[in-house]
């Protein structure tokens, strides 16, 4: 499990097909501290620590994942979203995170509103009814307030606001139109949804 609270931006040093792709990121995070077999969040995918060195970590990243993510995402010089997996007792400072992606989304406006970003996404179908205003997403493993829902002819978007300290301490400040985005929705929507399926099938 994960927070949704972006410790470190990692870039990715190298990526090598062996069957699955090996990913290999530098990192600030003090790897001797951090055990093979951990979890780590990669711009919202919680992947496996199979090696590491001082400043380094290399996970594995399997087809099923590459087809689901953001594309381009593990190429070499990309930078990601880092974040250490939660321990029992620390602070809860965004939402549950999973590391499991819903889907791809697009960003389709940036406009500055005062010191902050003000963005919009373009979600698909399947996810437009887990959105809601003042709930909680994830967007490249960063925990956000979703500001407004819209659903328009050419698609569902909503809206977030990035501060100046978001924009700094994860990639979303570089983010442009055009570009995909990893999105995993509020895990409690995920479940409500479910209930409500079963309620439905049950009147």
């Amino acid at each position: 499990m994960f927070t949704g609270i972006v410790s470190d931006i990692g870039t990715i040093k190298a990526a090598e097909a062996r069957g699955d792709l090996r990913v290999v990121v530098d990192t600030a995070y003090d790897t001797a501290g951090i055990d093979l077999g951990a979890s780590i969040s990669c711009s919202g995918v919680c992947l496996t620590v199979v090696d590491k060195g001082p400043g380094w970590f290399a996970v594995d990243v399997s087809g099923e994942t590459t087809s689901r993510t953001a594309q381009g995402q593990w190429s070499a010089g990309r930078r990601l979203n880092l974040e250490r997996a939660m321990k029992l007792g620390e602070e809860l400072g965004g939402h549950i995170v999973t590391g499991h992606v819903d889907g791809v989304a697009e960003v389709v406006e940036i406009a500055p509103d005062g010191d902050s970003q003000r963005i919009a996404i373009r979600v698909p179908g399947d996810l437009a009814p887990f959105l809601a205003a003042k709930g909680s997403v994830a967007v490249d493993g960063v925990s956000l307030t979703v500001n407004t829902v819209e659903d328009r002819a050419d698609g569902t978007r909503f809206t977030i606001n990035l501060i100046p300290h978001t924009q700094k301490v994860t990639t979303l400040g570089g983010l442009a139109p055009g570009q995909p985005v990893n999105i995993e929705i509020d895990v409690l929507a995920r479940y409500l949804q479910r209930m409500e399926h079963y309620r439905a099938k049950a009147g």
